[in-house]
């Protein structure tokens, strides 16, 4: 996320008002865990060495670090309590310009270029002293690239052996490749037409989106690694060997049902992370992509680094650190191993105000962290962090080993080759209930000649190893024709193997599938009603009679699929169950899905359902989200009107040109309480006292019905669904008591978290603005003036701000609980605690 959300002025309890300069934020802005100390090297003068964007350690000591826009600049840090003098900073006489990633490694300086003004070849150079006077002067470019904007060619990393790694975005060109340990069958797969983004970014933009590429150190061999990014920007491996990158969100996009957070993926081999333009994107769900390791949220990502090498406390050595832009964070993600993958955690390690971090090194040479801000042409510094704290700093960095990563690692060795092996070892991993492993295996599969195991799918007595192997073989043997690669465009598959595919997908027995395997098989018919060709109506209308008994089903993943896939195959039911399930969704995520899979149905509407599906229109265009939200619904909107019939527009007539009433989020949220009475303001003592022994037993749907209808998914997020303009709720269950959740939501300003206070911005004309910073580019602020509307902003220069204070007033208003009866609350409550999981022990008897 490279503009949205939010970039806050102020950190809480560090500072008043604020005055603005032209100098790198200084340090009393900036909060960091106790122990920490954080030092301001250097206010990099923008005139002169512009703004900072990528770092790195030479082999002497010394850090190297890149204009955005201009070159190249090296420096030895100073001693601790010191700075830097512009004297001090060494410009490196490479003609080289607009560095996004460097690396020193193999005696020289890989560059990896991202010049989208056009003055200067994109792509992966080397940088060498050409007659060792200590002077990086020669230039040799390894391989050309074509990239736009800042979605391009990013960072480089040390890989296995003789490699590196090189990171790009979703705007970089993909490259022809040796080898591929992903799959070259990418497509857009979309069953439905997707709606490409309602402000035209990116429509274009089809498979495979970003991809990690590993490089040979003379540039000369390259193999892609893995694919479907938006834009991922930096990575890191672990001390067990394993990659993992920080991929952006789409700000845009917000509050819908396809919107993903930034997230820390696991890049394992083969692996493809499903990023689509506009409503394509996969959700974690689907059997064709993987899960995030950790979603973290809103937020543009940049650097990262592990802590190894650091004097920090032995947690700290060991955390993932991650920085987020716009933001202003740098947040420490905590893995832990987890099968054959991992889990994490996050929090935040340093904040301020501003902070656009940049990028982040560990030094060996003295154990400190340095990072740096800037970007887009905002003013640039460079800070050092070190640990002055009383616990050990003292090596402890941890090697992890498990079976099922020994498993995982076994068969990949067969991705990106044929080996006779490879299906026999593979197959009895098709259905492993770790993802990576089954991921694994049918990646290794999918890599050998389909004769080998074309017929072995079709008869597999194992029904969830059968989906999966039938989903592998239509993405093999067919093509998309909405994003064909060279490897499969001429594919036609053969009539009777498309009819035996059908056959085979049409056995499998519902009941016998777990959870995953029911999600695979309606996928696989959707990827063979994609790219096996036009199915005909007798096989339409067998996958009907297959499907449609299981829908509606008792969870949102199987629903999204069965509605997406009924309402295709224009099965006659699904009008009547789908609207069902739109009118009793409890978040707008919901029901916009179900809404985006109904506009394309022409049958078994009935006066009654259509009257209800428009009226739906006038309720959603109150809901707010990202900056094509409002058009993604405008977008829905105009195919379901184009999937009327004659009659039922003329019956429709006074409805379909009835205009919404526009309502302010507070009326939204007492729409949503229309009906219920007020039961008594609350006090913290009471309800703190029943939490204490009516926390067991509740009602999880009751619980996300309160958390909705209390307006908490207008500005939290919570398990993947609602706003961002509080603090994400879902792992709070792990971090609070019932006692201090309830006085959050009793007591509001008592403590605001800091990284959402509104600040006050005064300027120097007298006018005075409240809100968040959203944006920030050269000497101009964007502030948004409305948390409730993210495209509510208004644009100041800094040099024009007088001051910025924090507001004392929380945006969160108080008696939300008031009415709701006690049971309610208690399942609210519940509801919070469990992180959104159904097992959770508060909904057990």
């Amino acid at each position: 996320m490279r503009y949205f959300i939010a970039l806050s002025l102020y950190v809480g309890g560090l500072v008043g008002a604020q005055s603005v300069s032209d100098s790198a934020t200084p340090v009393r802005n900036i909060s960091a865990p106790a122990g920490f100390k954080v030092e301001l090297l250097y206010s990099v003068p923008k005139p002169e060495q512009g703004s900072w964007v990528a770092m790195c350690n030479d082999d002497k000591g010394r850090i190297i670090v890149s204009d955005q826009f201009g070159g190249l600049y090296r420096f030895t840090p100073p001693a601790p309590g010191k700075q830097l003098k512009q004297s001090d900073i060494e410009k490196v006489p490479a003609k080289i310009r607009a560095a996004n990633g460097l690396l020193w490694a193999n005696g020289g300086l890989y560059v990896a270029v991202n010049d989208y003004e056009r003055k200067f070849p994109s792509g992966l150079y080397r940088v060498t002293d050409s007659d060792g006077d200590d002077k990086l002067d020669k230039v040799v470019l390894l391989r050309e690239m074509f990239a736009r904007g800042d979605h391009g060619v990013h960072a480089i990393l040390p890989g296995p052996g003789k490699s590196l790694y090189l990171i790009t975005g979703n705007n970089t060109e993909p490259l022809k490749t040796q080898t591929s340990r992903v799959p070259l069958h990418w497509g857009e797969d979309h069953l439905l037409p997707r709606m490409p983004d309602g402000r035209g970014h990116n429509r274009t933009r089809l498979a495979p989106a970003g991809i990690i590429y590993k490089v040979s150190l003379d540039g000369k061999q390259w193999e892609i690694v893995s694919s479907g990014y938006r834009n991922i920007y930096d990575g890191g491996v672990n001390k067990d060997g394993e990659l993992f990158t920080y991929d952006a969100d789409m700000e845009y996009d917000f509050n819908t049902s396809w919107y993903r957070p930034t997230r820390i993926n696991h890049v394992t081999s083969g692996s493809m992370w499903g990023w689509r333009n506009g409503t394509g994107k996969r959700p974690e769900f689907y059997p064709d992509t993987l899960p995030a390791t950790v979603n973290i949220g809103p937020g543009s990502p940049t650097g990262t680094v592990f802590g190894y090498g650091a004097k920090f406390p032995a947690k700290y050595q060991n955390a993932f650190f991650i920085l987020d832009w716009s933001w202003g964070k740098i947040h420490a993600v905590h893995l832990k191993p987890n099968g054959s993958s991992y889990t994490g955690t996050s929090k935040t390690f340093i904040t301020g105000s501003p902070l656009p971090v940049t990028d982040v090194i560990i030094r060996p040479k003295d154990g400190a962290m340095y990072f740096t801000i800037g970007g887009r042409k905002v003013q640039s510094g460079v800070y050092r962090v070190t640990y002055t704290g009383k616990e050990s700093t003292a090596p402890a960095v941890k090697r992890t080993m498990h079976n099922g990563r020994i498993l995982r690692q076994k068969l990949e060795n067969f991705h990106g080759q044929q080996h006779k092996d490879a299906v026999n070892q593979s197959w009895p991993h098709l259905a492993d209930g770790d993802r990576f492993i089954s991921w694994a295996a049918m990646t290794a599969v999918m890599h050998q000649p389909v004769k080998q195991w074309q017929q072995r799918a079709l008869t597999e007595t194992d029904p969830n190893k059968r989906v999966v192997a039938l989903l592998a073989l239509c993405k093999v043997v067919g093509s998309d024709p909405k994003n064909a690669t060279t490897d499969n465009a001429a594919s036609k598959v053969d009539a009777k193997l498309r009819t035996s595919i059908f056959k085979s997908l049409g056995q499998v027995d519902w009941a016998k599938l777990t959870h995953t395997g029911k999600l695979t098989l309606a996928r696989a018919y959707q990827i063979a009603l994609i790219r096996l060709g036009e199915a005909d109506a007798e096989v339409k209308g067998r996958i009907v009679k297959h499907l449609d008994p299981h829908f509606p089903a008792p969870n949102f993943e199987q629903n999204w699929l069965l509605c997406e896939t009924l309402a295709y195959l224009q099965a006659p039911s699904t009008a009547a169950k789908g609207i069902k399930l739109l009118q009793e969704a409890a978040t707008q995520e919901e029901q916009i899905e179900y809404a985006r899979s109904l506009r394309m149905l022409k049958v078994g509407w009935t006066l009654e359902l259509r009257t209800a599906y428009f009226e739906w229109f006038l309720k959603a265009a109150n809901y707010r989200g990202g900056a094509s939200f409002s058009r993604f619904i405008e977008f829905i909107r105009r195919d379901a009107e184009a999937s009327l019939d004659t009659q039922s527009r003329e019956q429709l007539k006074e409805l379909l040109a009835k205009k919404p009433v526009q309502k302010s989020p507070f009326e939204v949220m007492a729409q949503a309480m229309i009906g219920r009475n007020f039961v008594k303001e609350w006090k913290l003592e009471e309800l703190s006292a029943a939490s204490k022994t009516k926390l067991k037993g509740r009602d999880f749907e009751r619980g996300r019905k309160m958390f909705a209808a209390g307006g908490c998914f207008a500005c939290h997020r919570f398990a993947n669904e609602g706003g961002m303009t509080g603090p994400d709720l879902t792992g709070s269950g792990g971090r609070y008591s019932a006692h201090d959740l309830l006085d959050q939501i009793i007591n509001p300003s008592r403590e605001i978290n800091e990284q959402f206070v509104p600040v006050i911005v005064k300027m120097k004309n007298g006018e005075t603005l409240t809100g968040v910073v959203v944006n920030m580019n050269g000497e101009r602020v964007t502030v948004n003036t409305d948390m409730f509307d993210p495209n509510q902003r208004v644009n100041v220069n800094r040099p024009d701000v007088e001051s910025i204070e924090p507001s004392k007033v929380s945006p969160m208003p108080p008696g939300l609980l008031n009415l709701m009866r006690e049971d309610e609350v208690m399942d609210l409550l519940a509801y919070i605690i469990s992180g959104g999981d159904r097992d959770h022990t508060v909904f057990k008897k």
